[in-house]
């Protein structure tokens, strides 16, 4: 045993019990520490795999190169969100360009170059131990008995899944007998037995997705496979069609614009009851309708705008893109020129979630140069593409306006003359989000966004009043914000908290268009204070021209008598139930009275 405490013997060891605990960080943070015993368990099958098969630990530390260089990702994850890397993790790196990082990271850059440089130093020194030392070769007998019994083990595994796909495609086997076919009929499949229970293997997948180092295999091999998927997409539902067509004609010029917010979240919002005039110019409009409770089920961009633009279910947020087109091509097949417009990054454009449903616009422009960095356009910049949109020959038109809204660093959202509430972020060189210090700094600067966001609406309906066309418009941001609230330690997005949860929504009609569908209005009007989320515009935006396909589902419109509230679950410890759910402490974390339903993957 002495052996294990001479010095490079002791750097090595301790270097991988290190990199092994870093999955149960996050439970001295208040996390749910329930999965650590599975977890734990196939980090030592792990290790004593690597360690028989290589024999040295200075033949199989390079392997471990990766997860030394993301160990501050996945440090920061644990600590601020109680998770480690996942796919989404993997596709937000990919798909943030070097600017806008540096702007999230702001004066942190220098803690994390820092805190790089010394991981660097500190796998090169324990590679360099670990090629020193020879005590911790594994050159006995043992090493060829583990070899032996892992290998019998992973096929006893491998013989259990064929066995478990044999019984899941049962119903095909049975289509085929009564179709004629056998077992022994031309070479098909002969039925497996099924192991004895004392055989089984009991290799839980998802405890080793989430073990350290070795979980980030199972993370790169699922990021790959939706990278793939993304990338074709497009090619698989190019045949996808909605069959949607516009139920009754008018002989009006008409053109629906839909704004897709970023970052807002309901109660900064005055027409919504807030304090602050943040909405000044929109509360003076007649024709406007803000829908009180609605919400998102994820609160990361790239997986709560494929919800609202398409059919996609709340509860497969999760998962890679989306077998259906969107509403972009509904409303084509309605006869509408479609447009979109964006604010946002045009980084990885034609392989994000988002951008494969983009693309399907028959005019796509990304007017922003500059990410999300001090050096991004304000919102504006989208007010003259919308202007010659509207002016388009074109007698029905879409016109998606996906804007930066609210989205951090809270002050490059905003041109000066909006900066009413001070002390902000205005002026202050790479503030961090995470500095509590900046708590008041930080909330000014957000109501000045919203008070900007406010002016930019107001100018989106008043060049459609000008217009004098059948208009309508609707917003919604696609995911909240956490602010510091009360004694909450939570700021930004991407935790599980009512304030990321609830998103702010507004309808706005032309009185042109209250002439044409009063019914539709009615019917606005009645559901506003209905229990909604994201998985409902898809419906309500087709519904809300006239649009009608063979499979619709009207009980999702809130612009049609047949609407109907449905159960709306949030990820919060799994899929929760939002409206069977707590709100706990002054982050108002989402907490389900029932165990949350488990998630895909």
């Amino acid at each position: 045993m002495s052996v294990l405490f001479r010095p490079a013997n002791f750097f090595v060891l301790t270097s991988y019990l290190i990199l092994s605990a870093v999955p149960f960080i996050s439970v001295f943070f208040g996390s749910n520490g329930g999965r650590s015993v599975p977890i734990a368990g196939m980090a030592i099958v792990a290790w004593v795999a690597v360690w028989a098969i290589f024999k040295r630990p200075a033949w199989f530390h390079w392997l471990l190169l990766p997860a030394f260089i993301t160990l501050p990702i996945e440090l920061y994850l644990h600590v601020y969100y109680g998770q480690g890397i996942s796919t989404h993790h993997l596709g937000i790196i990919v798909e943030t360009s070097p600017k806008e990082a540096l702007d999230f990271l702001g004066d942190k850059i220098w803690l994390l170059l820092a805190l790089i440089l010394a991981i660097a130093a500190w796998f090169c020194l324990s590679w360099k131990a670990a090629i020193d030392t020879r005590d911790l070769d594994w050159t006995d007998r043992s090493r060829w008995l583990a070899i032996g019994l892992l290998t019998a083990a992973f096929l006893l595994w491998l013989y259990d899944r064929a066995v478990s796909a044999q019984i899941a495609g049962s119903s095909t086997t049975k289509e085929m007998a009564a179709g004629g076919r056998t077992s022994n009929q031309d070479g098909a499949w002969v039925r497996l037995p099924r192991l004895p229970r004392w055989a089984n293997v009991p290799l839980d997948t998802k405890a080793f997705a989430g073990t350290w180092p070795f979980g980030l295999i199972v993370q790169g091999q699922e990021f790959w496979k939706e990278r793939v998927y993304l990338s074709s997409l497009k090619e698989k539902s190019s045949q996808f069609k909605f069959g949607a067509h516009q139920a009754n004609q008018t002989n009006f010029p008409q053109t629906l614009v839909m704004v897709i917010g970023e970052s807002s979240r309901y109660d900064r919002w005055s027409v919504n009851g807030y304090g602050r005039e943040t909405n000044p110019l929109l509360r003076a409009e007649p024709n406007l309708v803000s829908l009180q409770d609605v919400i998102t089920a994820v609160s990361a961009t790239r997986l709560s705008v494929p919800v609202l633009m398409s059919r996609k279910p709340a509860m497969q947020s999760l998962e890679a893109g989306f077998s259906e087109k969107s509403f972009l091509t509904a409303f084509k097949e309605a006869g509408f020129k479609t447009y979109w417009l964006s604010n946002q990054m045009s980084f990885g454009k034609f392989d994000t979630p988002v951008s494969v449903f983009a693309n399907e616009a028959e005019v796509t422009q990304f007017v922003n140069l500059g990410g999300f960095t001090g050096e991004s356009n304000y919102d504006d910049v989208l007010l003259d593409p919308l202007k010659n949109a509207i002016a388009d020959s074109a007698p029905k038109k879409l016109i998606v306006l996906h804007t930066l809204g609210n989205h951090w660093n809270y002050s490059h959202r905003y041109p000066e003359e909006f900066d009413k509430w001070q002390p902000s972020l205005r002026g202050l060189s790479n503030p961090a989000h995470t500095d509590l210090r900046l708590k008041e700094q930080l909330n000014n600067s957000y109501d000045n966004s919203i008070l900007y966001t406010d002016w930019f609406l107001a100018q989106v309906i008043g060049r459609l009043k000008s217009s004098g066309q059948l208009a309508s418009m609707m917003y919604i941001s696609d995911h909240g914000q956490s602010l510091y609230d009360g004694s909450c330690r939570l700021a930004f997005h991407g935790h599980n908290t009512q304030y990321d949860f609830h998103v702010p929504a507004l309808v706005w009609y032309s009185d042109l268009y209250k002439s044409v569908y009063p019914e539709k209005v009615k019917q606005l009007q009645r559901h506003k204070r209905s229990r909604l989320a994201t998985e409902n515009i898809f419906h309500s935006l087709l519904d809300m021209a006239d649009v009608r396909y063979g499979t619709e589902q009207l009980e999702r419109s809130l612009f049609h008598k047949k609407f109907k509230q449905h159960k709306r679950y949030v990820d919060s410890y799994g899929w929760t139930d939002y409206d069977n759910a707590t709100f706990k402490g002054d982050c108002r974390e989402v907490i389900g009275k029932s165990k949350p339903l488990p998630r895909a993957r």
